[in-house]
Order: structure tokens, then sequence, then C-alpha cells
């Protein structure tokens, strides 16, 4: 039987997405990710590969469906799953099982479950202390969400070794913010059209890995760095205006 799924696991912040997102070059492409809360990695993915199918926990009857017709998956195993519970389910399947392991460390502890082992980055982290929100719907300006992200990845919430989001900017831009302890912060804008109608309903959330986490200082000031709705109606109306100006041009 040819293998049609690859399942990838591996510490938060070695490099799993990444390394899926170097893999969707064959069509057709499906990715899945099991009992994630925030689909932060899938809405990415999605905005890059708007040719790749993606599903949702309660899609799962699709995929065994998709893979008899022929469909390539890539299942991404959060660190937060049990494997070993996981391991007959993918027996079943024929999948190929992917370790991703951080660079220069010893693979031994994957050798069992893995197929085949792919060193990733070297700023992967062993924290067990995750804290997820969904943030649909919230607006936050750029400097705010400077100071915010600053504060969570500088220690004000307590030790944060992993940290991703999805924001909704005032200007109607959805960016996607990653930090991995050791290197170097950054944002990027995400290929999704400006949301200038309200609150956007399109996905946005926040995943944090570290020990002794501060959750409800990170939740409040989150929410205390968020704009009103009289204040997302006057950024988007300016925005609307300033692309008219620069459309009659």
């Amino acid at each position: 039987m040819k293998q049609r799924m690859t399942a990838v696991a591996g510490l938060p912040g070695v490099g799993k997405t990444d390394w899926i997102r170097q893999q969707f070059t064959q069509k057709p492409t499906l990715y899945f990710s099991p009992a994630t809360r925030v689909g932060i990695d899938q809405t990415r993915l999605a905005a890059e590969f708007p040719s790749v199918q993606f599903l949702a926990d309660d899609q799962q009857a699709q995929l065994w469906n998709l893979l008899a017709a022929g469909v390539t998956a890539y299942l991404e195993l959060g660190y937060h799953l049990d494997l070993a519970q996981i391991a007959p389910i993918l027996d079943t399947l024929n999948c190929h099982r992917v370790a991703i392991v951080p660079a220069g460390m010893q693979a031994a502890d994957w050798e069992e479950w893995a197929d085949e082992i792919v060193e990733g980055s070297s700023t992967a982290t062993d924290a067990t202390s995750l804290w997820v929100a969904n943030t649909t719907g919230h607006v936050i300006d750029p400097d705010s969400l400077e100071v915010f992200w600053y504060e969570l990845t500088q220690g004000a919430y307590g030790t944060v070794s992993r940290a991703k989001g999805i924001f909704e900017l005032a200007d109607g831009l959805s960016v996607y913010g990653d930090f991995i302890a050791g290197r170097e912060l950054q944002f990027d804008e995400l290929n999704l059209p400006r949301w200038l109608e309200g609150r956007p309903q399109r996905l946005s959330g926040l995943e944090v890995w570290g020990n002794q986490l501060d959750e409800v200082a990170i939740a409040q000031t989150f929410q205390d760095c968020c704009l009103s709705d009289a204040a997302i109606r006057h950024y988007q109306q300016q925005v609307k205006e300033m692309l008219i100006e620069e459309a009659m041009v």
C-alpha cells in the first residue's frame, strides 16, 4: 500500500510547521492537525497555500475518504498529544512518521516512534505549560501590539520560551507573530484581504509555551490593548479614505 499520510511530531518551536511548508509541492495535498484549540498554524498555511485543503477536528471522517481517493496528507501532531495513544491509529493508515529534533540533539528518544528523523531548529523548547486564547474579533494597533509582545516575551508574565499568534491590526491587515527564546522576533503580514467592515470574523489567536505563566495577566493586558468599536470604525474609515485617494492618483 502506498503511503498517503505523513505524521510530523517534535518539540514546540523545533520547526514542524516549517518542514511541512517545504513539502507542499505535490498536489492534491491536505493538512490536518488534530485536537488544536486555536488553528494558528493552519490559518497561516491556508493564507500562504490556498490550493492546499485543510480539515478541522469535526471533519476527520473526510480524511479517510480523501486518503482513499489518493490525496497526500500531512498530519501535524502537537506536543501536547500522547503519541503512544495515537500510534495504533497511525499504524492502520500505513502512515510515515517523521520526528523533527533540535539541531545537535540526540534523537534516541524518537527512534522507536519515528520512521524518519529530521534535524530542525536548535531553539526548540521543552516547556510544559501551554496557554491558548482565541482572540477572533479583537483588533489592536501596531504600537500596542509591539509593547504587549515585548512584555510577553521578555518575562513580564512568566518565563516564555515559545509564543505565536495571529493578530488583526487597526489598518485591516492580519499579521503572524513568532517568538522562540534565543531567536530574533518577527512579524509577517498574512496574504489576506484587508478587513474594513466592523470586527474581523476570521480567526486570530495566541499560543504561549512557558513556565510559571500569569495567564490572567496575559489575557487582561491583551484585552486592555485592543480597540473599542468606535476606534475600529475610525481607523477603518481612515484606511478606506486613504485607499480611495491612492486609487485616484
